[in-house]
């Protein structure tokens, strides 16, 4: 059974940085989807960034491009999101996800976890900035 465990979360003010990190445990030795949603309450969930861990392909929402960073160890023990240049309508409880899954070879591989459905969730982490 995979296990997500989400941490770094907190305040900070615009323009700050924040770095999330995801323990994951009882993965396979397979390839994964693991991707960083958030969500606001009364909103739908809405992904971050994916990335593959065959090729570590990664893929991001559009509007965090440029200032979110999404990262894997090599042991696809944790996955990192680092968050730069915060703004207030960043903020939203994080969750990371993972699914065990192949990417199709004639599509992005970032792209398609970043489209992935997910089986696999965290608690989530409380990420807040203010203006």
């Amino acid at each position: 059974q995979v296990r997500l465990v989400e941490s770094g979360g907190g305040s900070v003010q615009a323009g700050g940085s924040l770095s999330l990190s995801c323990a994951v445990s009882g993965v396979t030795d397979g390839t994964y989807c693991m991707a960083w949603f958030r969500q606001v309450p009364g909103k739908k969930r809405e992904p971050v960034a994916a990335i593959y861990t065959g090729d570590s392909g990664t893929y991001y929402r559009d509007s965090v491009k440029g200032r979110v960073t999404i990262s894997q160890d090599n042991t696809k023990r944790t996955l990192y999101l680092q968050m730069n240049n915060l703004k207030p309508e960043d903020t939203a409880m994080y969750y990371c996800a993972a699914e065990e899954t192949e990417a199709p070879p004639n599509w992005g591989s970032g792209g398609y976890c970043y489209s992935s459905t997910y089986k696999y969730w965290g608690q989530g982490t409380q990420v807040t900035v203010s203006p």
